[in-house]
């Protein structure tokens, strides 16, 4: 099977971006821009970390083989001009485009290509995406310096879109030359990408700049040739309230992050808020099915039904957020709309839990031989609403006689309760442009949060998936996938997390990729 081939460049992204008040003209090349970014990037290269404050600064340093349409989620060309999939995708071969170099002026050959697959591997889970993508990576093949072969020891058609990533950005064969640390602190950090490293001070800013004779954009960019700005200031400001203080008086040209109670600050007056909905998986209640009363199916169907989903939206968030409508964001390549299933429905929860014998006790909360309707959810502060969520939801299920008892934890405990299975529920999203995130989370051979058995009708339809990438085979696949997760609520999709940011009246073309992180390409500061 061969794909690929260019499309026109110059292509206007619908994704995202924009910026000022009115028209500014055309762009214009020069100046610094001042960023606001909400937390301090712990490590820079892109090949380690998962955070969106880290990976919105590694986006720029490093280009990937392919790229992907935000619009409509197709793979196109980058520094791979075409490339071949074999029938049961274990196999891909991708053609380089010519004149492509890494900014200390090597070419992006094969050889690099393949040096930079292997240096992922090798750090294991230190490549926090990538070790994902690269499970069952076993190796790289330079066919000619022009032509590189990837092989994997199992299906694995969600390598073509991981290829678009920046956690699969391709790094210097002398970055290898440096340690994992010292490339998270940007020393050997180089990359074939429009900026490059300059300096890093933890907790203050990250400043990069402008890659001279860059030529070898993605097609899928406003614009060819070098970037747009000289140098780009990511200033760390992790006070929500400093930050949209510091964009409005115009010591910032613009911020990430951007919380719900400030959005009407930066609605006109010359402002502009860049909004999309992350893809991936959904914030939800993950069940664990091994556990308490999430055993029964009757009870987690009641959870799904006592969810008000638009009320949530309404109340605590912003009309920038969506309800869920399915355990894939909207914006998911093959997310299947599953909103009727979704529907608020108290009754019905109400009569699923009466038919378990379920009775109302003294205090509203169910009881059953003794035992109260309850369980544990556990989460981390990720997200600033997540505890007003939880909240409300909490309130939500109590109508109905469940009692939702909330923990909070730290990232690094709620990350290891995760891997030992000690929860009930866990409170969670995650971000990819690719429907295979059901298979690394809910496969009985990967992740299997909900604890289900080996064998079951889920793992059928998530290997289904993974064994091609055409679409035609593929979609009903994940489509299946989706709708037994729902059916049988091992999880409850609450909201799509979104990305809303603020730019100040002189700042343009701040735009999202395909995973709803920054792009600053074609981003330009009027005069």
């Amino acid at each position: 099977m061969v794909l690929g081939l260019a499309a026109a460049c110059g292509t206007t992204n619908a994704a995202g971006g924009g910026g000022g008040g009115g028209d500014a003209g055309p762009p214009k090349p020069g100046g610094t821009l001042r960023l606001g970014i909400s937390s301090n990037p712990d490590c820079l290269d892109p090949q380690q970390v998962g955070t969106n404050a880290a990976l919105n600064v590694g986006r720029q340093l490093v280009d990937s083989l392919t790229d992907q349409d935000p619009t409509n989620g197709k793979i196109t060309p980058w520094l791979a001009e075409k490339w071949e999939v074999n029938a049961d995708s274990t196999s891909f071969t991708f053609t380089l485009r010519k004149g492509a170099t890494f900014s200390d002026g090597t070419p992006v050959d094969a050889a690099a290509v393949k040096g930079s697959f292997d240096g992922i591997k090798a750090i294991g889970p230190k490549a926090q995406l990538g070790n994902g993508y690269l499970a069952a990576y076993k190796g790289a093949t330079v066919v000619d310096p022009s032509t590189v072969r990837l092989d994997f020891s199992a299906p694995s058609a969600q390598f073509l879109q991981a290829s678009s990533t920046m956690s699969l950005g391709v790094l210097a064969p002398s970055a290898y030359r440096k340690s994992p640390e010292q490339r998270c602190q940007g020393d050997g950090l180089l990359g074939s990408g429009p900026f490059v490293f300059e300096s890093f001070k933890s907790n203050q800013q990250i400043v990069i700049t402008k890659r001279k004779g860059y030529a070898w954009g993605s097609p899928l960019w406003k614009h060819t040739g070098e970037a747009y700005l000289d140098r780009v200031e990511f200033r760390v400001v992790p006070e929500p309230g400093v930050r949209t203080g510091s964009l409005a008086s115009g010591q910032l040209d613009a911020i990430t992050d951007v919380q719900p109670v400030d959005e009407p600050q930066f609605a006109g007056n010359g402002f502009t808020e860049p909004v999309r909905a992350n893809p991936g998986i959904v914030f939800n209640l993950h069940a664990n099915t091994t556990r308490g009363v999430l055993t029964d199916v009757k009870v987690r169907q009641a959870v799904l039904k006592g969810v008000n989903r638009r009320e949530v939206t309404d109340t605590v968030l912003t009309k920038n957020y969506k309800p869920a409508s399915s355990i894939l964001g909207s914006a998911t390549p093959l997310h299947l709309d599953l909103s009727k299933e979704l529907a608020y429905d108290p009754d019905g929860a109400k009569e699923l839990l009466d038919e378990q014998g379920w009775a109302p006790g003294p205090d509203g909360i169910r009881v059953k031989d003794g035992t109260r309707l309850s369980a544990r959810i556990v989460f981390s502060l990720v997200f600033n609403q997540n505890q007003s969520v939880l909240e409300l939801v909490q309130q939500q299920l109590r109508k109905i006689g469940f009692d939702l008892r909330i923990e909070q934890r730290t990232t690094a405990e709620t990350q290891q309760l995760t891997l030992a299975g000690d929860y009930d529920y866990i409170w969670y999203n995650t971000t990819r442009a690719d429907a295979d995130i059901l298979r690394q989370l809910y496969s009985t051979k990967a992740g299997n949060r909900s604890k289900l058995a080996a064998g079951n009708p889920l793992d059928a339809a998530l290997d289904k998936q993974a064994a091609t990438v055409d679409e035609a085979t593929r979609k009903p696949a994940v489509e299946e996938a989706q709708r037994v997760i729902i059916e049988q609520a091992y999880a409850v999709p609450v909201f799509e997390l979104t990305q809303v940011w603020g730019l100040g009246p002189k700042t343009h073309d701040v735009a999202f990729e395909a995973s709803s992180r920054m792009r600053l390409f074609d981003a330009w500061l009027a005069g």
